[in-house]
């Protein structure tokens, strides 16, 4: 029972992890569209889209991994 809820406890931190990522994306992609809008593409704006794009990789990163563990446990 032990184990159960230890990688129950993992799933959700993934979850919380999840979570945060998806707030900076949603919130480096609006300061994005806005520096978009206003023509003003300087190195901010280059330097968000190189953020934006590698946290876009850790999400799915985590997303494969929160997926991996869900299988395991269904295995239990």
């Amino acid at each position: 029972m032990a184990k159960l809820d230890e990688m129950k406890e993992y799933i959700t931190t993934l979850r919380v992890y999840l979570s945060f990522l998806l707030a900076i994306i949603l919130s480096i992609g609006a300061g994005l569209t806005k520096l978009y809008i206003s023509e003003n593409t300087s190195l901010l704006f280059y330097l968000g889209v190189l953020i934006i794009f590698t946290a876009m990789l850790g999400f799915l990163k985590i997303n494969k991994s929160l997926h991996k563990e869900i299988k395991k446990l269904k295995d239990l």
